[in-house]
């Protein structure tokens, strides 16, 4: 059994819920010591822009702003769909702490020797 962990989050200020899920379970996984990457594409990279994440909370009251701070700590890698980000006017300086652009070859080479799980 591989050691990594891929979250895939397609999802963004659209559904709270399960953005901030997305980055609890990261940070769980990453408490539990698997290698964990976090990777946004489509309205997900929405929550890679600075200011945006700090109003995105669970119906249970839980932060998705906590959790990527925990991510963040931990140098927890934030990878943002390119094209995603760009068709929606997001760029590379926009981005929060720990985040980066990223393409879908990188996505591929990631999930080639990890457990996915998409949200």
């Amino acid at each position: 059994m591989t050691n990594n962990v891929v979250f895939i989050l397609s999802c963004g200020t659209d559904n709270p819920n399960r953005s901030t899920r997305a980055f609890h379970l990261a940070a769980v996984a990453n408490r539990e010591g698997r290698h964990v990457t976090v990777f946004l594409l489509d309205e997900g990279v929405y929550l890679a822009k600075k200011g945006l994440i700090e109003h995105v909370r669970a119906a249970t009251g839980d932060s998705a702003d906590d959790q990527l701070a925990y991510l963040q700590a931990h140098d927890v890698p934030i990878l943002v769909c390119t094209p995603c980000a760009k068709a929606r006017r997001i760029e590379e300086n926009d981005l929060v702490e720990g985040a980066r652009m990223a393409t879908a070859a990188e996505l591929f080479q990631l999930t080639a020797d990890a457990a996915v799980i998409s949200l």
